[in-house]
């Protein structure tokens, strides 16, 4: 079902599917995405005993992850009332402005620890490589400025959209005409999609062409290098893809037809297709496993800590279940917990 609303110039669609499918999906990747991301961010900060570039980029997307996190609940709630937005417009204002922040943020940073990766093997004397996290830094502190300049105008505007006694809360209307935000809202969209897919493919290209002409890895150093940039490249083409052909399918239409039920698939599609941009956001901290010898190694450091740490509990746990058995056995009064005394030198247990 379509409508048009404000004075006939934009087209709202009613699409209970989507009520009914998207907020179990937020949810489950609101859950999935924000245990990976807090579980990265704790091992960056307490563990990761070696930081270098790509580590800092890491760690810019995994808080820029961590944030829009938060964004998804509302989001299916905005969905599980029939798209009716309940918050206000500063909410709604603060809330398109964190999703569209992220995506580009989610790209930009994959982009660089890309490049980083393709510096570091076809480049190993670059001059660039011996800059250290300082330039980092700065790197990061300008790609936020940069998605700053390019998604903060959905601050400055309302958003709200109102249907049948509803009140949605959206960036991408299909309003008829190109207004000038509408064009760069649109634009930069598709723009940050296909610029930063056409660098990663090219180191991907790179990296695996100087894997070929090397006989010794011995370090595996390149082997993983192209491990991270095949994942990045999946990421983008699971994530990002799929909405932005929608919304080229989108803008193609609106440049042949004037009719909002010529876009009622294609507007299906597009808010579809935006859960998986979401989804990037879980299979970050994947990426992070394989961007370098590191952070794989800090993981595995952590896991076998906390394994051992389990099994040693478990062994404890034993003993206690043991020893409630005999004292069942022997039907005395002793109390089924056990209890732990620190050792003494001797050998004894103080209080045993």
């Amino acid at each position: 079902m379509m409508n048009l609303t404000q004075s006939d110039k934009c087209c709202a669609f009613e699409a209970p599917i989507l009520d009914q499918v998207l907020p179990p999906i937020l949810f489950l990747e609101f859950i999935l995405g924000l245990s990976g991301n807090v579980f990265a961010l704790w091992m960056f900060i307490f563990y990761m005993d070696t930081w270098k570039p790509n580590s800092v980029y890491l760690t810019h997307l995994a808080v820029a992850d961590s944030i829009v996190l938060f964004c998804l609940p509302f989001r299916a709630d905005y969905y599980r009332r029939g798209k009716n937005w309940l918050h206000g417009d500063v909410l709604c204002r603060i809330l398109l402005f964190l999703l569209a922040a992220n995506r580009a943020a989610g790209i930009f940073f994959l982009t660089a620890v890309a490049v980083d990766r393709y510096l570091k093997i076809v480049h190993p004397r670059n001059k660039i490589n011996q800059m250290g996290l300082g330039y980092a830094l700065l790197v990061s502190l300008g790609l936020w400025g940069l998605i700053f300049l390019a998604t903060g105008y959905l601050l400055a505007n309302e958003h709200f959209f109102y249907n049948s006694n509803r009140t949605q809360c959206e960036s991408f209307n299909i309003c008829m005409g190109f207004s000038p935000l509408s064009t760069w809202h649109n634009t930069f969209y598709v723009i940050q999609f296909f610029l930063p897919t056409i660098i990663v493919a090219f180191c991907t290209f790179r990296i695996t062409w100087q894997l070929r002409g090397r006989t010794l890895d011995k370090k595996g150093k390149i082997k993983r290098a192209v491990q991270f940039v095949m994942a990045v490249a999946l990421i983008f083409i699971t994530c990002f893809f799929p909405s932005t052909i929608s919304r080229i399918a989108v803008w193609v239409l609106k440049a042949w037809y004037d009719e909002c039920s010529y876009f009622e698939e294609a507007n299906l599609a597009f808010y579809t297709s935006v859960c998986f941009t979401y989804f990037n956001s879980v299979l970050n901290p994947v990426v992070y496993y394989f961007s370098s010898p590191v952070f794989s190694g800090t993981f595995n450091k952590v896991l076998n800590k906390l394994t051992n740490q389990f099994d040693s509990e478990r062994e404890v746990w034993g003993d206690c279940s043991a020893v409630s058995k005999r004292s069942a056995n022997s039907q005395t009064t002793q109390s089924a917990k056990c209890l732990t005394f620190p050792v003494i030198p001797g050998g004894r247990r103080v209080g045993g």
